[in-house]
């Protein structure tokens, strides 16, 4: 396996479409959703380390401990970041991630996936 803690990837997004809640109308305004943050987070770091596996392999995640600390608006450019923290196993995956919005934190925390055989799911 090619993953080595340290290796880093950053990806900017809009806050827009899926990634955007009023909380059912309650709070007037639209902003990122808890569930479309951790949604980025988690693809960041599933693209990270897809690019460092080898042929047939990916991962799937299974655990998440995220705190969303600061609201960002519909409309606004926040960057999500992921940092392969260890590896266990040559299988077991733990990130720390974050997203921000220019100097402020928006969410924070850790996100853990399992490298996979790809045919494992298709059942080939």
């Amino acid at each position: 396996m090619a993953l080595e803690p340290g290796i880093e990837r950053s990806d900017e997004f809009v806050v827009e479409d899926r990634l955007v809640t009023d909380v059912g109308g309650t709070i007037g305004v639209s902003v990122l959703s808890t569930p479309g943050m951790i949604g980025m987070m988690e693809r960041t770091s599933s693209i990270l380390a897809y690019e460092n596996l080898p042929d047939g392999k990916a991962t799937v995640g299974f655990e998440v401990c995220i705190k969303h600390v600061a609201a960002a608006a519909e409309g606004a450019t926040c960057t999500v970041r992921s940092k392969l923290l260890e590896v266990v196993d040559d299988r077991k995956l733990r990130f720390e991630v974050e997203v921000t919005e220019g100097d402020r934190t928006i969410g924070v925390g850790t996100h853990e996936r399992r490298a996979i055989d790809v045919g494992a799911l298709s059942g080939g």
